[in-house]
């Protein structure tokens, strides 16, 4: 997967982004190519996320790691027993995962964090893959982006979506035919998380309920 090449544009974005750089990570040798899902392969829930943000995991090659948004979202993982650490700074820093893995509808940080429906398209084989090796019992979806690529990605693999296919909305459960619970929660972005749009105890609410759904 990190040798990925179906959207050179995205290689070159990401590339462009490791050589700039921001003056505040100037002495850090960026990712800078696909990055990988990350968390217990053994997981029994599944956070699927929007794409690598070009200063965050494009810079350290982990999911949510290196930003504001990862500093919410695994503070919640944290709150929750499913993470060691609440913080996640660096691949190297220590964090392990427990019962949880994160994957994301993009692997390759998109210019403005907007990624097209064709480059979405192209990197769906990687979430379908893990969604098979994983087999969830509940995913989180973090956003519409998120929440339509689980449903693209779950449908490859057999699960029977129902018609017309749920939309996404912070808080919605939809039970799946001969698949995971999926869980509805608005994306962990600073938009949202400094406004206070989406809050602890409404995420903290949606992780209760999908551990609750895998037996944790």
């Amino acid at each position: 997967m990190q040798r990925c090449s179906r959207c050179p544009e995205l290689r070159a974005y990401c590339a462009e982004v490791g050589r700039t750089r921001r003056r505040a990570y100037a002495e850090w040798t960026y990712w800078a190519r696909p990055v990988p899902g990350f968390g217990d392969p053994g997981a029994s829930l599944m956070i699927v996320g929007l794409a690598p943000a070009a200063h965050g995991a494009n810079r350290t090659g982990r999911m949510f790691t290196g930003d504001r948004s990862g500093d919410f979202l695994y503070a919640a993982l944290h709150r929750a027993g499913l993470a060691s650490q609440p913080t996640s700074v660096r691949r190297d820093d220590g964090l392990v995962l427990r019962g949880v893995y994160i994957a994301a509808a993009l692997r390759c940080a998109p210019p403005g964090n907007r990624p097209t429906p064709e480059q979405l398209e192209r990197c769906r084989p990687f979430l379908v893959e893990e969604m098979t090796t994983i087999g969830p019992r509940a995913v989180i979806a973090l956003g519409a982006i998120g929440w339509n690529a689980a449903l693209h990605a779950l449908e490859a693999t057999g699960v029977t979506l129902p018609r017309p296919k749920p939309r996404f909305a912070h808080g919605a459960v939809v039970p799946l035919e001969g698949g995971p619970l999926l869980l509805g929660c608005y994306h962990v972005s600073q938009q949202n998380t400094f406004t206070g749009r989406l809050t602890e105890a409404m995420i903290d609410d949606v992780v209760a309920r999908a551990i609750g759904a895998c037996g944790e």
